[in-house]
This record gives C-alpha cells, structure tokens and sequence, in this order.
C-alpha cells in the first residue's frame, strides 16, 4: 500500500492569478509526492471550471470518465 496525496483547496487569489503560482503549488504537490513514495495525487473541482481543469491537465492529471463521487456533508 502507499499513500495518495489528496489536494484540497487548492486556490490562488485572483491578484496572483495567470502568473504560474498555481503550476508552481502543483509541481511542488509533485515533488512532495515522489520524495514520500506516494501513488500519487487526486484533486477535485467544479463542473465548470475550465481554467482550472486545463491546469490539471497540462500538469498531467488526467480526467475520471468512470465514477461519480459522492460525498455526505453534515
């Protein structure tokens, strides 16, 4: 078995935004992960968020097609 980093929150404020800061949080979350061994890193956004799945994919995470996930807020 081996670790899989979740990221969340991941979020940057808009005065730092389109400036590589949130290409540098995901290539850290990176580093992070291979220096401890992990499987790797699972993140999660909005439906609509399309700036934000671009990043996620030219930073090489790549889209679930197969699942749904739920969640219970309480």
């Amino acid at each position: 078995m081996k670790h899989l980093w979740i990221l969340n929150d991941l979020f940057v404020h808009n005065l730092y935004r389109r400036g590589g800061v949130a290409g540098e949080l995901l290539e850290e979350a990176r580093r992070y992960a291979e220096a401890t061994g992990a499987k790797g890193l699972t993140l999660s956004t909005a439906a609509d968020n399309a700036a934000a799945q671009r990043l996620y994919e030219r930073a090489g995470y790549e889209k679930d097609e197969v699942y749904f996930h739920y969640e219970l807020t309480l």
